[in-house]
C-alpha cells in the first residue's frame, strides 16, 4: 500500500499554498486571546486565594484553563469552524481540477489514497495542537502542572481530531464544490457535537443512545483527566467508520468512471 507518496502530495498542497499558514495563523490569534483571559483570571483569583487561603481549595490551573480553553463553547466553535477547512479541498478539490481520474490510474491502491490524505489533514491538525504547547509551557513557568489531566486532554483532542477529519474527508469525497463541502462538514460536526444535548428531554434507551453519539459527552471525560476506555473506542470507531465510508464514496467513482 504506497501511502507515502499520497501523504507527501497531500502535505505539499497543504504547505505550499497560504491555506494551511491561515488556518494556523487563525488557529493561535484565537486560541492566544482565549488563552490570554483565561489566565488572567485564573492569576487574580490566585491572588485573592493567597489573601485568604481558606477560598483557594479548589483553585486548579486544568479546571481554571486549560479545559475552558479547550472545551469552552468559543473554542468549540473554532474547532468547528476550521476543521471543515482543512477536509474541504481533500477530494472536492480533486473533482473539480479533474485530477482524480489521474489519480486513479496510478499504482496506488484506493485504500492509500484514503489513508494518505487522511494523515495528510491529520499532519496539519497535529501542527495546530503542536503549537497549543507553548500556552502549558508558559503556565509551568509560573505554577506546577498535573501532567496526567494534561496529557488526557491532549488525547482527547487527538483522536476528536482524527474522527472530525475523517467525517470531513467524507463529505468532501461526495462533492466537487469546496464550499458545499466545508458547510456539509460543519453541519454534520454540529449535529454530532450537540446531539446529546436532547438528552436531557429523553428517557429510556433513547436518552442512552443519545448521549453515546455525542462528541461532546466522549471529550468531556478527557478534559476531566479522565481516560476511559469507551470514549477512546468512540472515537476510533467514528473514524474508521467515516474513513471506510470514504473509500467506499471513492471506489463507487472509480466504478462509475
Amino acid at each position: 500500500m504506497r501511502v507515502w507518496p499520497i501523504y507527501k502530495k497531500e502535505l505539499r498542497l497543504y504547505f505550499s499554498t497560504p491555506l494551511a499558514w491561515a488556518i494556523l495563523f487563525t488557529f493561535m490569534l484565537v486560541m492566544g486571546f482565549f488563552f490570554n483571559l483565561y489566565f488572567r483570571f485564573y492569576t487574580q483569583m490566585s491572588m485573592q486565594m493567597a489573601m485568604n487561603p481558606g477560598m483557594g481549595r479548589d483553585l486548579s490551573v486544568i479546571e481554571n484553563v486549560i479545559r475552558p480553553l479547550f472545551s469552552g463553547l468559543l473554542s468549540v466553535i473554532l474547532f468547528l469552524s476550521l476543521m471543515p477547512a482543512i477536509t474541504m479541498r481533500l477530494f472536492s478539490e480533486e473533482f473539480k481540477n479533474g485530477t482524480l481520474e489521474l489519480l486513479l490510474t496510478y499504482p496506488v491502491s484506493d485504500t492509500a489514497i484514503v489513508v494518505g490524505k487522511f494523515l495528510g489533514g491529520l499532519s496539519l491538525y497535529l501542527a495546530m495542537l503542536i503549537s497549543t504547547l507553548a500556552f502549558p509551557a508558559m503556565i509551568w513557568y509560573f505554577t506546577p502542572l498535573e501532567w496526567g489531566a494534561l496529557a488526557s486532554a491532549y488525547l482527547g483532542l487527538l483522536i476528536m481530531g482524527a474522527a472530525f477529519l475523517a467525517v470531513g474527508m467524507f463529505v468532501s469525497s461526495l462533492t466537487e464544490n469546496q464550499i458545499i463541502a466545508a458547510l456539509g462538514t460543519f453541519t454534520l460536526l454540529i449535529i454530532l457535537w450537540a446531539i446529546g444535548w436532547g438528552a436531557e428531554a429523553v428517557t429510556g434507551p433513547t436518552g442512552d443512545v443519545l448521549r453515546h453519539l455525542s462528541v461532546s459527552e466522549h471529550l468531556d471525560n478527557f478534559m476531566k483527566g479522565v481516560i476511559e476506555s469507551r470514549d477512546v473506542v468512540y472515537f476510533l470507531d467514528l473514524t474508521v467508520v467515516f474513513l471506510v465510508l470514504s473509500l467506499l464514496s471513492l471506489q463507487r467513482r472509480r466504478w462509475k468512471g
